[in-house]
C-alpha cells in the first residue's frame, strides 16, 4: 500500500461517511465493461465541484489491491452487479492528482521527473523481488512488473488538465506533458484502464492528438455517463423530502443542466442548500466572477448580442466543434460560449445544439459579471425591472410603456430595433426582477400559436400570471385581441387564478418610436 501505488480507500470512506452521499456506484459497471478493451481510455470533463474527485476516489477504492473494500461497497448498488466480484480490488492502481505535482515543481521537465521518481520509488518498494533491468525508467519498470506479476495497472489521473489551465500560454510545456501521457499509456500492455478527470476535454494539438485514444465524456456529450455527472431529479426530490425543502425552489436555483435529456442538478450547491436549509449561490462562491467577466468581455463579433440574449432567458444555437479545448485559443464567439459550457456557466443540448443559462445561481453570476464595462444599458434595464414589474401589477399602463420604451431605445446598439425577437429579448430583460417569483417562458405553445412571453407565478406566491404579446406597426389593442382570439391563457395548464393580459406595441416609422401598453384581467 502506497500513496500513489495501490492506495487505501480512506478518501472514499470519508465520502460515504458524509451527511449526504448519493450512490453513484453503478458508474463502475461502465468502467468494468471497458477494462482491457479498445475502449479502456476514458477522459471525464466536468465543471469544478461536480464530483470528479469523489468518482476518482471511488474507482481507487474499488480497484486497488492496496485495500479490502468489500464491506465499503456492500450496501451500494454496484454490489448487485454481475461484474462486482470479478474486479473488486484486483488491480495495481496508480492514482495521482496532477495539481499535487504541479504545485511542487517549477517547470514541466521538473514535474515529469518528480512524477517518475515518486512512482518509481513506490514501485521498487512494492516489487523489490522483480529483477528490473533499469529501475530509473518508469515505462520499462511498469512493463517488467506486469510481465512478471501478470497483474495489469489501472491509472486514475485527477485534474489531468491543470497544466492547460495554469500554464495556459506555455505551449512547449503542454507538448511535453502530452508526450509524457502518451508514452505512459498508449500501446502499453500493462494498462487495463486509464481514467482521467478534469474540467477541459483533451487538448486538440496537431500531431499530439495522439491522446485521441480516449473516449471523451464531457458537458457537450456525456455519452452513457450523464446520470453520474451530478444529482438527478429523482435524487434531489428525495433529498428535499428528507430535509423538508421546497423542490420547486431547489429546482429554480440549482437545476438546468441538460445532459442528453437527463436533468442534472449541481451537486455541490444542492448539498450545501440541504444541509444549511437555505438557498444561496454556493457553487459560484467557489469561483470568482472575474473569470467569467474576462471571457464574456472578449471582442468577438456577435458575442455581446448572444450574452444579452442568454441573460434574457433565450436559448441560442452554437457550434462547439471548433473549440480547441484550451483557455486561450478562441476564434469566434461560439468558442467562448463552448468554454463556458465546460466551466458550468452554460448548459448545452446535444440534440438541438443550443445553449442557455441553467439556473438562478448561475444567472446571478452573469449579472455580477456585466455590472461594469460596457453593459450599462442592459444593467440599467435590469435595475429598473423591479419598478416595471410593480407598475405592471398595479396596472400603470403609461409607466409600463415608458419603461419598456426606455429599455428598448437604450439597447438598440446591441439588438436590431425593428425585430420582434429583439423586442421580446429587451422585454425579458426589462422584466428580469420577475424571475424571483415567476417562471418565465418564451414562445410558450398555446391552442392556436405561441404566446410570446408568459410569466407563471411560483406556488408560494399569490401573484397573477402574466401573458405578454408584442406588436410593432400595429395597434396595441391588436396584441390583446390576439391573446384572446388564439386562447393563449390555455397554455397555463394547471394554473388557476388571475391572469393579467399585457399588450405592447410601437410604430417603426414613428420618429419617436413611442411605445404603448394596454392591459386586461381574466380569471381561470
Amino acid at each position: 500500500m502506497g500513496i500513489y501505488l495501490n492506495p487505501n480507500n480512506i478518501a472514499f470512506k470519508q465520502a460515504l461517511n458524509s451527511e449526504i452521499y448519493i450512490d453513484k456506484s453503478l458508474m463502475l459497471e461502465q468502467t468494468n465493461r471497458v477494462i482491457y478493451t479498445e475502449q479502456k481510455f476514458i477522459c471525464v470533463s466536468r465543471p469544478r465541484r461536480f464530483g470528479k474527485s469523489m468518482a476518482a476516489n471511488m474507482l481507487t477504492a474499488y480497484y486497488s489491491r492496496g485495500c479490502d473494500s468489500r464491506e465499503l461497497f456492500a450496501d451500494l448498488k454496484i454490489a448487485q452487479s454481475d461484474s462486482f466480484e470479478k474486479h473488486l480490488n484486483q488491480y495495481n492502481v496508480i492514482h495521482i492528482n496532477m495539481v499535487d505535482f504541479l504545485d511542487r515543481t517549477k517547470s514541466m521537465d521538473e514535474m515529469i521527473d518528480y512524477i517518475s521518481r515518486r512512482l518509481l520509488h513506490e514501485l521498487k518498494k512494492a516489487f523489490s523481488d522483480v529483477d528490473c533491468f533499469d529501475w530509473n525508467n518508469l515505462f520499462a519498470v511498469l512493463d517488467e512488473v506486469f510481465a512478471e506479476k501478470e497483474i495489469p495497472f489501472i491509472f486514475i489521473i485527477d485534474e489531468w488538465d491543470c497544466i492547460f489551465r495554469i500554464h495556459k500560454n506555455d505551449s512547449k510545456a503542454q507538448t511535453k506533458y502530452l508526450d509524457f501521457l502518451r508514452n505512459l499509456l498508449k500501446d502499453k500492455s500493462y494498462v487495463a484502464l486509464a481514467y482521467m478527470t478534469g474540467i477541459l476535454p483533451i487538448k486538440k494539438y496537431g500531431e499530439h492528438s495522439a491522446l485521441n485514444i480516449f473516449t471523451e465524456i464531457s458537458m457537450t456529450n456525456p455519452r452513457e455517463y450523464a446520470e453520474f455527472t451530478g444529482f438527478t431529479e429523482k435524487e434531489v426530490k428525495e433529498l428535499c423530502e428528507k430535509y423538508d425543502m421546497s423542490f420547486e425552489e431547489t429546482k429554480r436555483w440549482y437545476n438546468g443542466y441538460n445532459l442528453k435529456g437527463i436533468s442534472i442538478y449541481n451537486p455541490r450547491s444542492v448539498v450545501m442548500s440541504m444541509t444549511g436549509h437555505d438557498y444561496d449561490s454556493y457553487w459560484t462562491s467557489t469561483e470568482t466572477y472575474e473569470a467569467l467577466r474576462v471571457y464574456i468581455a472578449m471582442n468577438f463579433d456577435g458575442l455581446k448580442d448572444k450574452i444579452t440574449r442568454l441573460i434574457a432567458g433565450e436559448e441560442i444555437e452554437i457550434n462547439t466543434t471548433k473549440f480547441q479545448n484550451d483557455m486561450t485559443t478562441f476564434n469566434s464567439a461560439d468558442d467562448i460560449l463552448t468554454l463556458l459550457i465546460h466551466l458550468g456557466y452554460l448548459t448545452y443540448d446535444f440534440y438541438t445544439k443550443k445553449v442557455r443559462i441553467p439556473n438562478s445561481e448561475v444567472a446571478q453570476e452573469f449579472i455580477n459579471s456585466i455590472e461594469d464595462g460596457g453593459w450599462e444599458n442592459v444593467m440599467k434595464a435590469i435595475r429598473q425591472s423591479g419598478e416595471l414589474l410593480e407598475a405592471t401589477l398595479d396596472g400603470q399602463v403609461e409607466k409600463v410603456a415608458e419603461l419598456l420604451e426606455q429599455a428598448h431605445d437604450e439597447n438598440t446598439s446591441i439588438l436590431k430595433y425593428n425585430d420582434e425577437n429583439s423586442l421580446a429579448c429587451v422585454v425579458s430583460i426589462a422584466y428580469y426582477a420577475a424571475r424571483k417569483n415567476y417562471g418565465v417562458y418564451r414562445e410558450m405553445p398555446a391552442v392556436k400559436g405561441f404566446a410570446v412571453l408568459v410569466f407563471v407565478p411560483y406556488r408560494n406566491t399569490d401573484l397573477p400570471a402574466l401573458i405578454v404579446e408584442l406588436k410593432w406597426d400595429d395597434k396595441v389593442q391588436t396584441a390583446i385581441h390576439q391573446i384572446k382570439s388564439r386562447n393563449y391563457p390555455e397554455c397555463l395548464k394547471g394554473y388557476s387564478g388571475e391572469v393579467l393580459l399585457v399588450g405592447i406595441s410601437y410604430h417603426k416609422n414613428d420618429s419617436e418610436k413611442k411605445h404603448h401598453c394596454v392591459m386586461e384581467k381574466e380569471f381561470l
